[in-house]
């Protein structure tokens, strides 16, 4: 019988997407009750998944996943970061203020960067593990899908930006893919 794991989110979609990596983990994944909601007051994307999977587990009494993940541009001293979320009011308004404050700096490198915890059903946190892929900034959108900054992040090794890729292309390289695929070989362990 496959365990329960609360996902600290209230996105069907990233659910989904955790799902998919976790597909033979022997564990399901449901979303956390829509009235918890906890504050991202950590000052690493590590300190935010620790925060939010300790404080949903504990509220729920179950096993509890989180991630925590942001666009950091080195030429900004790794800014957006944590705040990644919180650069603007919408996907549009982010990726504006991000162009308007990188202007014409020629170096554009950049990365996405996940951090994923599980916590046991006391708060502790069993696992951690983090993705990185790296990348850089265009001077304009491509792409209709993905969101976020994901029209403005360009892979040169697939010479596409990840509002480009199909789901599994993205999925296979992505911060949050690598860090999700990290966890796989220690969750059988988790009984």
């Amino acid at each position: 019988m496959a365990k329960l794991l609360v996902v600290a989110t209230g996105n069907p979609g990233k659910l989904r997407e955790m799902q998919a990596y976790l597909a033979n983990s022997g564990w399901e994944l449901i979303l956390k009750p829509e009235e918890l909601e906890v504050e991202e007051t950590g000052e690493t994307f590590a300190a935010n998944a620790c925060l939010k999977a300790s404080q949903i587990a504990q509220a729920t009494g179950q096993w509890a996943v989180a991630d925590d993940s942001g666009l950091q541009v080195d030429a900004l001293g790794g800014a957006p970061g944590v705040y990644s979320a919180r650069y603007g009011t919408s996907d549009a308004d982010r990726i504006a203020r991000l162009l308007r404050e990188l202007g014409d700096t020629v170096n554009r490198q950049a990365q996405f960067f996940c951090a994923v915890a599980i916590a046991r059903p006391d708060g502790t946190i069993a696992l951690e593990s983090e993705g990185v892929c790296r990348g850089e900034i265009l001077y304009a959108p491509r792409g209709e899908g993905g969101f976020g900054y994901d029209p403005i992040f360009y892979v040169p090794e697939k010479h596409l930006t990840f509002a480009e890729m199909s789901r599994e292309l993205k999925g296979s390289i992505s911060h949050r893919g690598k860090a999700l695929q990290a966890l796989v070989p220690y969750l059988g362990n988790l009984r």
